[in-house]
């Protein structure tokens, strides 16, 4: 898991190193980078995953509240889909090959397809509480509470991300821009000819390290 988990944020970090290297959007694309693509220890976050909803209806907004639902199916899934690609591996270490066997092995098209369209949806829904002016304020006094629920790292990811679509000033062209790459890529890995002509996985995965 960590092995799969360690390359796809590699990936990331390959396909959208020109998000990386702007001032506007560098940000958000690390903020997926590290809270959507990361290798980290995310145990607390999924203790908290687990009995989220019923918290955070007493404690947050109903916008805040939704938002969190579609990070949890997203945190969930992909839980799913990288332990599945684990199961697939016949080695400790990941590259292109491994990644692509795996991937293929394992399947599930349109469960691929359902994790593009709730990153983005976690995406869109914290560009849309930016725009309502007094939720920053409202989640900076929820801290205590939501410490005393025991949902801190949960508070921190509401916190992070808020602040980072915020600075941003608009989301639209990065969803986009991560929507049609992300497409792109998923159709490529399910090319049964990437596997076996190396040519082929080239110029159909060039976002792959």
């Amino acid at each position: 898991m960590r092995a799969i988990k360690g390359f796809q944020q590699k990936r990331f970090s390959h396909t959208y190193a020109d998000l990386l290297a702007t001032a506007r959007y560098a940000g958000a694309a690390r903020f997926f980078l590290e809270e959507l693509y990361g290798p980290g220890d995310f145990s607390q976050r999924d203790t908290e995953f687990a009995r989220v909803v019923p918290a955070l209806v007493r404690l947050f907004p109903r916008d805040v509240v939704e938002t969190v639902d579609t990070l949890a199916q997203l945190h969930a899934l992909s839980e799913q889909l990288d332990s599945a690609m684990a199961h697939e591996l016949s080695q400790d270490e990941v590259d292109a090959g491994a990644y692509i066997a795996a991937w293929q092995a394992t399947g599930q098209a349109s469960q691929r397809e359902l994790q593009i369209a709730l990153t983005l949806s976690v995406g869109q829904s914290l560009d849309d509480l930016t725009r309502k002016p007094l939720l920053r304020h409202t989640l900076r006094m929820m801290r205590g509470p939501a410490r005393a629920a025991g949902l801190s790292a949960l508070q921190q990811f509401l916190e992070s991300g808020f602040d980072t679509f915020l600075a941003m000033r608009g989301a639209k062209e990065f969803l986009s821009t991560v929507s049609a790459r992300e497409h792109l890529l998923a159709a490529s890995l399910f090319d049964k000819s990437v596997a076996t002509d190396s040519r082929a996985r080239d110029r159909a995965l060039g976002q792959l390290p």
